[in-house]
């Protein structure tokens, strides 16, 4: 289990396994959604790809390595696509920041924040995907919150 901790009064925020810090992720822009993710000291981008386009993606130097689309603008999903398969991302309900992360029908992970008052938050994740792959899915759900 990864726990998310933002930094006071920014949507910048680190991922912590424990005790120990293996990701950190900065907002790079109020007024666009693009974030700089470090994940045990490489530097990936995750950006919108598009000024109109719903479709967010997260790059390496190797290309994407992962890509979500947000399939309505009424609903808090997202639709996210990683080797080959899609996920969905969305909020438990229209009052609660907490998300789910869904496999067909099947739970496979959450992101719960910690109180009602904190942007903090557990981070359950399936532990095979790639670290990369867990935070972007961390930041998605940040930009989510920032939009609301």
């Amino acid at each position: 289990m990864l726990q998310m901790i933002p930094q006071a009064f920014s949507w910048t925020f680190s991922v912590m396994d424990g005790a120990e810090p293996v990701a950190h992720a900065m907002d790079r822009s109020w007024w666009s959604d693009r974030g700089a993710l470090t994940v045990q000291g490489v530097t990936y981008t995750a950006r919108r790809e598009g000024v109109i386009s719903g479709a967010y993606v997260l790059e390496s130097t190797a290309g994407v390595l992962a890509r979500a689309t947000k399939p309505s603008a009424f609903r808090r999903a997202l639709i996210v696509e990683h080797s080959g398969r899609q996920y969905t991302l969305r909020a438990v309900s229209a009052l609660r920041r907490e998300f789910v992360l869904l496999d067909g029908a099947a739970r496979i992970g959450s992101l719960s924040p910690e109180g009602f008052f904190t942007r903090r938050a557990a981070v359950d994740l399936p532990p095979a995907w790639p670290l990369a792959v867990r935070v972007f899915i961390v930041w998605l759900a940040v930009m989510l919150w920032k939009h609301e």
